[in-house]
């Protein structure tokens, strides 16, 4: 089977300039596996290369997607896997570099053999989630299905409507879907890298210096932009990607500004607990510290 490299962590753990050292220096190629970095428009807050960085180390699969867009991970899983062939065809070894745990796992064990989204449901859902609370929805969605509740975070609104949309729509758990259904092999050989920082409180102070440069750089202005095209809701799911749903609140009138950046503050953290929270039990990964100095030279020997 062909080798890839996985290179995944919590945000602000270091993965971006790691995978931009990896390919000046040996001959990879990278996918970025990040559900934000999708959307064209949306720069700032995804943390997204610059264009500069991107001609020295270019990213597939960025800035595939119009912000109206609905991208899901069976659609990446066959995108990544057409970029993954192409690379191999060229000589190359395939790294894949983010933080969306969902999209590795499609990638690494298939995806269930899921039903199609049901508009009318999903459009009910989301009114109940918005008029009630998504809390509310996650504590229906514990009665039906506690183990995908316990996984899924009660503000995650994107995950707890699909798990509802699948238990209405066939009597059955979306947990047990997954457990009934076969998982469709990738036909590769994944090595997955984890960068687990040792310090909490350091991977703390890098998330805020982080969100302090991004607002910096203009993500509100960002954000306005966005929220000014008529097509763009705070429903869709690019606009409930971290950071982007706080701002926008507050542009509406929510709060203070001092408010916001705490609350786009806490939603990072949070984002990397789950992060964290998903590597712990990732079967076969290679953990290292971020700021081990040897990371580069471990990598490299197996890439060579």
């Amino acid at each position: 089977m062909s080798h890839i490299l996985c290179l995944m962590g919590p945000t602000a753990s270091g993965k971006t300039p790691l995978a931009i050292e990896l390919v000046q220096r040996f001959p990879c190629e990278i996918i970025s596996v990040d559900s934000a970095m999708i959307y064209r428009g949306m720069d700032i807050g995804t943390a997204k290369p610059s264009k500069e960085l991107l001609k020295i180390a270019p990213h597939r699969l960025i800035d595939i997607c119009d912000p109206t867009e609905r991208y899901s991970a069976g659609q990446f899983r066959l995108d990544a896997i057409r970029e993954i062939e192409d690379i191999i065809a060229r000589g190359n070894m395939p790294l894949l570099v983010g933080g969306t745990m969902l999209y590795f796992r499609v990638l690494q064990q298939g995806i269930a053999n899921m039903p199609r989204a049901d508009k009318a449901l999903r459009e009910q859902l989301q009114q109940e989630g918005l008029q009630q609370g998504w809390e509310v929805l996650h504590a229906r969605l514990s009665q039906v299905d506690p183990i995908a509740a316990q996984r899924i975070h009660p503000n995650d609104a994107q995950r707890i409507q699909r798990a509802l949309e699948v238990y209405l729509l066939t009597g059955k758990s979306i947990t047990l879907h997954h457990d009934l259904s076969e998982p469709v092999a990738s036909g590769y050989h994944l090595h997955c890298v984890g960068l687990i920082p040792q310090d909490r409180a350091q991977l703390h102070a890098r998330i805020h210096t982080r969100c302090q440069q991004m607002l910096a750089q203009g993500w509100v202005e960002e954000v306005q932009a966005l929220c000014q095209r008529e097509d763009i809701s705070l429903s869709l799911p690019s606009m409930r990607s971290v950071g982007y749903r706080q701002i926008a609140e507050y542009l509406q009138g929510e709060g203070s500004y001092q408010t916001m950046c705490e609350k786009v503050l806490a939603a990072t953290r949070q984002l990397a607990k789950r992060q964290l929270t998903w590597l712990r039990s990732w079967p076969g990964l290679i953990p290292f510290d971020s700021e081990d100095p040897r990371i580069i030279d471990s990598l490299g020997s197996g890439i060579a």
